[in-house]
């Protein structure tokens, strides 16, 4: 969330500007640390007593949110980090970055810091998701007034090329749809009509683009969508997701010999650039 300071000029002396009456003040809604009182205060209630039962992610989503999710959804949303975003792979685009700096030996901060950062990738990380929540979102609007799928489905194609959420680089279907739908319903939470809206576009697609499937970030998108989740709370509360498998990653990389990760011979290199310069004779003005 980005916090904008509204200022105005001073007038005089003795009238203070909204920065001069923040400078010694914070006002927040979401809580503080009393130290003398030996308490903590998590969006006005009592981390010790009334939040203590919490697990992590259902306190991060109170946070986020401000409002209490039940157990099943909390379950569905932990599910979806599980099976969709915990791969330790280093080979992966995010994942690598953590197993370089393993290999490199830097600190395990700094590595799951850098590869959260990568996390956010347009094609296939959380921007795939965001933007695939807001077509759902858009395209759910545009049919409560009337509008056929089908054309919305079109207009979009032709607007932007491809449709975030469908899709993959490889040419297999997504192995994390079933695995996540099946988990969604064992909760009773597979019945939302943002989930169907997203399998109904799905349809539609493969009728002309057989490898235009869904995929995890449609999916995921949807149910998050279907829990009343917007956007910018999808993008909070998926920040962390990926770093189960990033860690994983950084740690084998650190206990192996340094520089042992995927290293390249010199001799290995195409190089097609400009031909060796010879530099002996060249005088130096």
């Amino acid at each position: 969330m980005v916090y904008r300071l509204k200022t105005t000029p001073v007038r005089s002396v003795n009238k203070q500007n909204d920065l001069l009456s923040a400078e010694k003040l914070w006002k927040t809604q979401m809580g503080g640390w009393f130290g003398a009182e030996q308490r903590v205060v998590y969006r006005g209630k009592d981390l010790f007593h009334e939040l203590q039962d919490h697990s992590w992610l259902k306190l991060l989503i109170f946070g986020v949110t401000g409002r209490e999710l039940s157990t099943e959804q909390v379950a569905l949303l932990d599910a979806a980090w599980v099976i969709c975003t915990s791969y330790p792979d280093p080979r992966l685009w995010n994942n690598r970055v953590a197993a370089l700096a393993g290999t490199a030996r830097s600190t395990a901060s700094l590595a799951i810091s850098a590869s959260t950062a990568v996390s956010e990738a347009t094609v296939y990380g959380h921007r795939a998701a965001l933007l695939s929540m807001d077509f759902l979102q858009r395209t759910m609007q545009k049919k409560k007034i009337g509008i056929n799928l089908e054309k919305i489905v079109e207009h979009e194609l032709k607007s932007h090329k491809i449709i975030s959420g469908y899709g993959r680089p490889i040419p297999i279907e997504d192995e994390r749809i079933q695995p996540l739908l099946k988990k969604a319903k064992k909760l009773g939470l597979d019945k939302g009509v943002y989930l169907r809206l997203a399998l109904d576009v799905e349809n539609l697609l493969l009728k002309k683009h057989p490898r235009n499937f869904i995929n995890a970030a449609s999916l995921i998108a949807s149910l998050f969508a279907d829990q009343g989740f917007s956007t910018r709370e999808y993008y909070h509360l998926s920040s962390l997701s990926f770093s189960a498998g990033i860690s994983p990653c950084f740690i084998e990389a650190s206990e192996k010999p340094e520089g042992h990760f995927f290293p390249i011979r010199c001799e290995r290199i195409e190089y097609r650039g400009i031909k060796q310069r010879q530099w002996k004779n060249r005088k130096i003005q």
